[in-house]
């Protein structure tokens, strides 16, 4: 009855991996959902929350036909590399990438659309340009948005289990991240490592979300003269 530690490893270098590149994907496309006014901005807000009522199953079969050796991006990534997509960790991180990222785009679209345009446009007619007013203004107003974001992505690449079953299966050291360890011990009746795979995953997600709530109350706008 042990802990399976290299299943909590490669968990946490899949959630970061992903946390990592979805945060560089999600800040030019949150930004322009916040901030653009063109007709067709709900299409884009449509597809890019599907994750969240989607089964994962019903992502995770698309993602089969897609990344297939047969289909053009599986049999492109394998005459490059030579290695196939499916049950592999590269396409792990493809398939996280995607059911994560509403957990990227919406704090952050939230926190852009929250910064004061008088602020913008008082720095643009000082002659900053757009790369300075991002850094030095929206990102500082931003932080707590940034801090959600990442939070909520690496948990929830944390607590996958559907997709990754289904493009990544079980391989030990390759694929087998903490929640299919769980599901593994649990079908072999092995209950003494499966209370602690799910102690393990329940203590983190609690300090998870008790650090954001207590940074976000930490940062949140101090009110003068309220009760």
């Amino acid at each position: 009855m042990t802990l399976d530690w290299d299943a909590l490893a490669l968990t946490a270098q899949l959630a970061t991996i992903t946390s990592v590149i979805l945060l560089a994907l999600a800040t030019p496309l949150a930004w322009w959902l916040a901030r653009s006014d063109r007709s067709w901005v709900g299409w884009i807000e449509t597809v890019v929350a599907l994750p969240l009522v989607l089964p994962p199953t019903v992502i995770g079969f698309y993602l089969l036909v897609l990344l297939a050796p047969e289909s053009s991006v599986g049999a492109w990534w394998y005459a490059t590399t030579g290695e196939s997509l499916l049950f592999s960790f590269e396409g792990l991180v493809l398939a996280s990438l995607i059911y994560s990222l509403p957990f990227a785009v919406q704090p952050l679209q939230t926190a852009f659309g929250s910064v004061n345009n008088n602020l913008l446009e008082a720095a643009t007619t000082l002659g900053a340009s757009f790369p300075d007013r991002f850094l030095r203004i929206v990102l500082p107003l931003s932080r707590r948005g940034y801090l959600t974001a990442a939070v909520l992505t690496f948990a929830h690449t944390v607590g996958e289990f559907g997709i990754v079953l289904m493009i990544g299966g079980n391989i030990p050291g390759e694929t087998r991240v903490a929640s299919i360890a769980l599901y593994e011990s649990v079908e072999t009746l092995e209950y003494g490592s499966a209370h602690q795979m799910a102690l393990a995953l329940l203590g983190f997600s609690f300090l998870v979300l008790l650090f954001v709530y207590m940074s976000n109350r930490l940062w949140a706008p101090k009110s003068e003269g309220g009760l």
